[in-house]
């Protein structure tokens, strides 16, 4: 999945189906079979097999049942496999927007679908999972100007329904850093800005919540860069993942360097302001919207 770019010409996998591709390199590793054995195996090439294990390809049944057997398994072991691999390759809850989100985000839905732990650096605007919908109007409005009412309102309709597994029995932990540039670039107007800064002091109560505002007065720091989220799962066979977004694309990163990078500007970000300076902050701003 490293630096996976715009345009990769495939549907993004849900995270079970990349959790199973782990899975099978694992065990194709584990058995001491080659890339080269396990295609002839199947009679493929080598890199249908690196694509299946990096889950940019659908997990077919009789491809797993075959590599299985190749690999020494259980036929119990083998039917379970193949039930799960049937139910990744079931389209993700997003699917029937997909022709309204772009081809490269899709991927993104999935891991945030599938996190235990979000971490988000937002230097320009409330991150998706705190939107309200008047915000999230009034910006996917600006970013989608030539969009029907009705592609509009279906944008909108994907974003609110992606905040809905921060409601959920068993929720991930979510940990927003914003500069406050945020709070001052106003989106959809004053009202809209203040029913969002209420959106924001709500969720900070939360305890699954947390929300940092770097305030100007910290001047040049460590993070300033592109806004990026990073993703760490319950799953061992998945690794913790970057995401990176650019004005036309963007990137996923799983190397080790480029997510402790990551993670450690979020960290230091973290320590210029406070929880209490920031809904300080926030409760400033309502003020001023008011």
């Amino acid at each position: 999945m490293s630096e996976a770019r715009s345009g990769a010409g495939t549907s993004a996998p849900t995270v079970l189906r990349m959790i199973l591709g782990r899975r099978l390199q694992d065990m194709r590793q584990g058995a001491e079979v080659s890339l080269d054995d396990a295609a002839k195996a199947l009679r493929v090439k080598p890199l249908t097999i690196r694509r299946l294990e990096k889950a940019e390809v659908a997990l077919k049944p009789l491809y797993v049942e075959k590599l299985l057997q190749t690999y020494g398994a259980g036929q119990q072991e083998i039917d379970e496999f193949v039930t799960l691999a049937e139910r990744a390759n079931q389209p993700g809850w997003w699917y029937p927007y997909r022709d309204v989100l772009p081809t490269w985000f899709t991927a993104y839905v999935s891991l945030e679908t599938g996190a235990k732990t979000l971490r988000t650096y937002e230097p320009h605007y409330v991150t998706g999972l705190l939107q309200t919908y008047g915000y999230a109007r009034a910006l996917l409005h600006a970013g989608f100007p030539h969009d029907s009412d009705e592609d509009l309102g279906r944008r909108v309709d994907l974003r609110l329904r992606r905040q809905s597994l921060l409601e959920k029995a068993d929720p991930p932990t979510l940990w927003v850093v914003m500069e406050e540039a945020v709070l001052h670039r106003v989106v959809g107007g004053p009202e809209v800005m203040r029913d969002q800064i209420d959106r924001l002091l709500a969720a900070s109560e939360l305890d699954h919540v947390s929300i940092d505002i770097v305030p100007f007065s910290a001047g040049a720091h460590f993070g300033v860069c592109a806004p990026f989220t990073y993703f760490r799962f319950e799953e061992r066979e998945l690794p913790d993942i970057v995401y990176s977004e650019i004005l036309s694309g963007s990137m996923y990163l799983d190397q080790r360097s480029d997510v402790a990078a990551h993670l450690e500007a979020h960290n230091r970000m973290s320590l210029l302001t406070s929880l209490a300076d920031s809904k300080a902050l926030l409760n400033r701003m309502r003020k001023e919207y008011s």
